[in-house]
């Protein structure tokens, strides 16, 4: 996830991207992402294994930021909002 300026980059895991975007973006959890306004999904993995996806994001999070750039730059070179035009809804 990022902000609007590209200029924060959060890295987290989740069972269910979705809804965790649809957090992310009506703020409905207060949190880093909350306080740093990341509510643009610029780069996801899927898997299907928890602790591989868990070792990910702290290979991730161990990185620097010019490692995540370069990954996210890879797939979305422009930094375009992955999201748009999902449907969020849930009960």
């Amino acid at each position: 996830m990022s902000n609007k300026n590209n200029t924060v980059i959060y890295i987290g895991v989740t069972s269910n991207l979705l809804k965790r975007v649809y957090q992310h973006k009506t703020k409905s959890l207060k949190g880093f992402t909350y306080k740093y306004n990341c509510d643009k999904l610029v780069y996801y993995e899927t898997f299907t294994d928890i602790n591989q996806a868990i070792a990910r994001e702290k290979q991730l999070k161990a990185g620097n930021r010019k490692r995540k750039e370069d990954l996210i730059n890879s797939l979305n070179p422009e930094w375009k909002d992955l999201s748009d035009g999902w449907l969020f809804y849930f009960d």
